[in-house]
């Protein structure tokens, strides 16, 4: 008897992983909606060259100006960044909304001729060649959004693209002061 449940044991455990496996893929639970520590928090320093010679580089006054702001991580190489793009133009546009773009492991060339091609939304943007800026604010990659109180203080991270629920539902009210 115990020969027979040497052999099962194995077929058990995998049993049970495959179990544990099948639950947390059909659990429903979307991994976008990591938390972020940052929340609550002051800003990372931002202390980086402008992506434009002969602009100002970026500093942490720009995150302190009395009014929201947004910070966007993105890249010309990164797909998702493309496809989200349209509506930080939109925002700027018809919000006049102030957001910073960091180019993050980008090049100075493709982020200014992919600036160029798709319409420039930043009122400033700056250049995380390194990433080093991009670990200080907990980047798990591009694009993600912080939103930016007026005092410096994150209140909004987005991981991944932001899609028009995240303008209506989180965005729009952030901007407008009343989220």
């Amino acid at each position: 008897m115990s020969r027979r449940l040497l052999f099962l044991l194995p077929l058990l455990t995998l049993a049970l992983m495959t179990g544990f496996f099948a639950w947390s893929l059909l659990a429903g639970r979307d991994p976008a909606s990591i938390g972020s520590v940052m929340i609550g928090r002051p800003a990372p320093r931002l202390d980086l060259p402008a992506i434009a010679p002969g602009e100002p580089p970026l500093d942490d006054a720009m995150l302190r100006t009395g009014k929201p702001v947004l910070v966007n991580f993105f890249a010309s190489w990164c797909a998702p960044c493309l496809a989200e793009h349209p509506l930080f133009m939109r925002l700027r546009d018809r919000e006049g909304a102030a957001i910073i773009g960091v180019a993050w492991k980008n090049k100075r060339e493709d982020a200014t001729a992919w600036l160029k091609r798709l319409g420039d939304p930043f009122k400033t943007a700056g250049l995380d060649l390194e990433g080093k800026t991009g670990l200080d604010w907990g980047l798990s990659g591009v694009p993600e959004t912080y939103a930016i109180d007026g005092n410096g203080i994150v209140r909004l991270h987005f991981r991944g693209p932001i899609t028009e629920r995240d303008l209506t539902d989180s965005i729009l009210p952030f901007l407008k002061g009343t989220k």
